[in-house]
């Protein structure tokens, strides 16, 4: 299980993260990358009460995103490896999903790697694993980058939701933990293979402040948005909750600009849920 990782977001960039360093790493021959995806415990089990502020936990019966555009780089911006596919992913399925392998890459460091969580069309998306066509043609005709099902479960009972967001995003100059040291991109080794793992970290949905260091999950808010009281929370229902009427010191929006309901607070979080290497970060930028 992994551990809650608050995380902060830059209101002029949109920025996750931070590079603090350029490697320098250089050798020969050639090697290769391979980019996986994993969606954790938290997706496939439970987020666990223990993990919420206020009592609640979530259990996930779907949980789609879209990942593609995957692009290596080196320093100067000379991209090495490129798959334009969008991979449509659940992972509620378990475990690690392969999604594509750069192969005859020329040894060394490639510094600027990034990739998308964006709506995609319906020919550019490749269902992985569990996902049907079906799940495919949905994403795409109501240009999804996320789509998910679950249960938030407190001590009043049970709410389920069906929540689907599009929202085009790219996560660059991604860096994350290799080797025991924070490595920005991708090293290529002779004859090695660096497997960089694309995590999506289904707690941030519930998140509370979109950029405090100290965000914590919630779900109370949500819990109490069913406002026909039919035991489903919908978007509709979301939308309709202003912040303004939540608690002083939660669902805060720092210098984010029009968030200004529930719904609109979630979608902004669907936006995060992409990391690097498990907790490593990437800019979080619009597609050009």
């Amino acid at each position: 299980m992994k551990k809650l990782l608050a995380f902060g977001l830059c209101a002029a960039s949109l920025a996750l993260f931070a590079p603090a360093c350029d490697s320098e790493t250089t050798t020969s021959g050639s090697g290769a990358i391979t980019f996986t995806s994993w969606g954790e415990e938290y997706i496939e089990v439970e987020l666990p009460t223990s993990a919420f502020e206020d009592g609640f936990s979530i259990s996930y019966d779907k949980f789609l995103v879209l990942v593609g555009n995957i692009s290596v780089a080196d320093d100067a911006g000379t991209i090495a490896a490129s798959d334009q596919r969008f991979f449509l992913l659940d992972h509620k399925e378990a475990g690690v999903k392969e999604l594509v392998k750069f192969e005859g890459l020329a040894a060394g460091a490639y510094t600027v790697v990034s990739y998308e969580t964006s709506p995609a069309a319906r020919d550019a998306i490749t269902p992985v694993g569990s996902v049907s066509e079906a799940d495919a043609d949905m994403m795409a005709s109501m240009g999804y980058h996320v789509y998910v099902e679950g249960t938030l479960t407190g001590s009043m009972g049970s709410k389920t939701f069906q929540w689907g967001y599009g929202v085009p995003t790219l996560l660059d100059d991604c860096e994350g933990e290799r080797d025991g040291t924070v490595t920005p991109g991708a090293v290529v080794t002779e004859g090695g293979d660096d497997v960089i793992e694309l995590t999506i970290h289904g707690d941030h949905l519930f998140y509370d402040d979109l950029q405090a260091e100290n965000a914590v999950l919630r779900g109370q808010a949500i819990f109490d948005a069913d406002a026909d009281a039919d035991g489903v929370v919908t978007r509709e229902e979301l939308a309709a909750v202003q912040l303004v009427s939540l608690p002083a010191d939660q669902y805060g929006t720092g210098g984010v600009d029009g968030v200004n309901d529930l719904d609109a607070f979630v979608q902004f979080l669907t936006r995060t849920v992409g990391h690097f290497r498990g907790e490593g970060e990437c800019f979080l930028r619009s597609p050009e």
